[in-house]
């Protein structure tokens, strides 16, 4: 896997890290962000979309990440769009 950083949360802390990476090898975008919670992930898991069944599947997970990191977000998706990611 080769990951090209993309940004970490502007007002990270010592205790928190909300980062965005993008997986070059995968084609993907990875991130690391807080922890749901439990009302946030019954309120995801409630979701039945046609062709899905309710719930979060084995090996998937809900991440929260700050709306101040759109940017990077978008940084991302250009990344992983673009031609020079193998």
């Amino acid at each position: 896997m080769t990951l090209r950083f993309i940004g970490i949360d502007p007002n990270t802390g010592d205790n928190e890290s909300p980062t965005v990476w993008v997986d070059e090898g995968n084609r993907e975008l990875v991130f690391q962000g807080w922890e749901p919670g439990e009302q946030l992930s019954d309120e995801c898991a409630a979701f039945e979309l046609p062709g899905h069944g309710k719930g979060i599947p084995a090996g998937e997970a809900v991440v929260r990440m700050p709306a101040r990191m759109a940017q990077m977000i978008r940084e991302a998706c250009d990344a992983v769009e673009s031609a020079d990611v193998r």
